[in-house]
């Protein structure tokens, strides 16, 4: 495997691990997968790019702006979906509300507001490209990589140092005996749903960059997904592995069987960790409620 290849693969695994990452937080603490976090990424990317980007602000200015959205907006879809289904306990009310409603919702106003156009972040560097040993890598892959592992190591201070993360722990544990113990569940769950809504902003903005703003943009969060189910739902840390080796595959089906077959060889990954090891690499065995 060359250089190229795996300078590559590691840049696209850090965005999947940004995705990943949102949906592994929230099914760690509610146990089913938050299906509109595609609408999330859209939202957040289209955000920043009409009130920031468009405008030449920059890059750092850009991504704050999606990270905000996407906090927001994630916020909104705990607020008007997923604390009713927590009070009525109904997969059912799941699956109806969050999965199609939120996310219809989301890339519907999107869809009014631009259409079928697509759109181009500016270009934030002079230079876009460094030569290293015959290796081309781009600027962007290189900002997109440190801010990914910038982020994702606030994120394990966070769980691992703050009372906050303690409260994350225990409300993903046991819910209701958190709750007896004096943690307000429906904080650290709304805490949640931002924590997860920033990955989505930066995620959907990393995919703006890379590739072409359009309103399908959200459709790639299957890539995150697959990379949660290979790493184990509802593991961080197999979250992230999960994302640089399906990084690492895309790139080398890409090189050797082209763009085709790189989307069939990434969902045969995943069938075959549902086959051998559902439970992913660092995941448990658990049974989602929808």
């Amino acid at each position: 495997m060359s250089l190229q290849i795996l300078v590559n693969g590691i840049a696209t695994g850090s965005v999947y691990a940004l995705i990943a990452i949102g949906f592994a937080l929230v099914f760690n603490i509610l146990k089913f997968s938050n299906f509109s976090y595609g609408a999330t990424m859209t939202v957040s990317a289209f955000t920043a790019y009409f009130l920031v980007a468009s405008k030449g602000y920059g890059l750092v200015p850009t991504l704050l702006v999606s990270a905000i959205a996407g906090a927001v907006v994630s916020l909104f879809g705990e607020f008007v979906g997923f604390r009713r289904i927590l009070l009525n306990n109904s997969p059912t009310t799941y699956f109806f509300v969050s999965s199609i409603t939120l996310a219809t919702l989301y890339e519907g106003l999107v869809t009014i507001k631009v259409g079928a156009s697509f759109f181009r972040y500016p270009d934030f560097f002079s230079v876009s490209t460094l030569n290293f040993a015959g290796t081309v890598i781009s600027k962007s892959d290189i900002i997109m990589f440190i801010i990914s592992a910038i982020a994702l190591g606030i994120l394990a201070f966070i769980i691992q140092k703050t009372r906050i993360g303690r409260a994350l722990r225990a409300v993903s544990f046991d819910r209701e005996a958190a709750q007896l113990m004096g943690i307000n569940s429906t904080l650290i769950i709304q805490i949640t749903f931002v924590l997860s809504g920033i990955f989505a902003g930066l995620a959907g903005c990393f995919l703006g960059i890379k590739y072409t703003l359009t309103p399908t943009l959200g459709s790639l969060v299957v890539k995150g997904f697959i990379s949660s189910v290979i790493g184990g739902l509802g593991s961080l840390v197999g979250a992230v592995v999960g994302a640089m080796l399906l990084g690492i595959a895309e790139a080398i089906c890409l090189k050797i069987f082209g763009s085709g077959w790189a989307t069939i060889v990434t969902f045969a990954i995943m069938l075959l960790f549902l086959l051998v090891r559902p439970q992913g690499i660092a995941g448990s065995n658990v049974q989602e409620k929808a």
